[in-house]
């Protein structure tokens, strides 16, 4: 007999205790047919196991955390995560890339909502220092994330999550002549380069809030380096 891994989510773990899925109740707009239910089923099931490997990875780090207590911790089975992952590494590569749909989310509503484009491009810079102070944004996305990754990957997932929101506030911050015209491409590059070195130094800082402060001042001064100049009298 064929068991689908996500109804295998429900058997013992090591210690013979179950940990059942939340129940699932008819979705809106599906007739209530097997197939919408198991697709339900198993978005779940991929959901707990990112949640369970964050919380692991964000406690420990990537290296001293196995894929076995990932499982015992979460209640399902070997079958169910290979099911869903590759392995240990792609698991972790969801798991960030969560993190970093969130903190995009997070900047967003600061960037994009605010009636300033520059203050609002500057608030989202202030909001993403913040989240440098995280311990799970620390451990998982700004030192394990490039190891485990390899830079060029780890890169290509921040520049995919964050470089079209750079883009946005400083396209609205020069169209109402708060930043002097130049290649927003060209600069929403150099915005997020310098975004990420600052996340790192702050992530590798003995004193993390000092650094979260000087990288504050730092990135201030670079916004207000785009402004135009002031108009001269006299």
């Amino acid at each position: 007999m064929n068991v689908n891994p996500d109804d295998a989510a429900r058997e013992p773990d090591a210690r013979g205790n179950r940990r059942e899925l939340p129940q699932v109740g008819r979705i809106r707009g599906e007739s209530g047919a097997p197939g919408g239910l198991q697709a339900e089923r198993s978005r779940r099931t991929r959901a707990l196991l990112v949640a369970t490997a964050r919380e692991l990875f964000a406690e420990r780090g990537y290296a001293a955390v196995t894929t076995e207590e990932i499982v015992r911790r979460s209640g399902l089975t070997r079958g169910a995560l290979y099911h869903h992952f590759d392995g240990k590494r792609d698991l972790f590569r969801e798991v960030f890339e969560e993190m970093e749909r969130e903190l995009t989310e997070r900047v967003a509503t600061d960037v994009l909502a605010s009636h300033d484009p520059s203050a609002g491009l500057v608030a989202g810079l202030e909001l993403f220092l913040d989240a440098c102070l995280e311990p799970d944004v620390q451990r998982i996305a700004l030192v394990d994330a490039p190891a485990v990754l390899g830079w060029d990957e780890w890169h290509e997932i921040e520049a995919r999550h964050g470089l079209g929101l750079i883009e946005a506030g400083l396209r609205g911050a020069m169209e109402v002549g708060q930043i002097t015209e130049q290649p927003v491409a060209a600069l929403s590059h150099v915005l997020l380069g310098a975004m990420i070195e600052a996340g790192l130094y702050v992530a590798r800082a003995e004193d993390r809030r000092s650094a979260r402060a000087e990288m504050s001042l730092v990135l201030r001064r670079l916004i207000d380096g785009l402004r135009p100049p002031e108009p001269r009298h006299g």
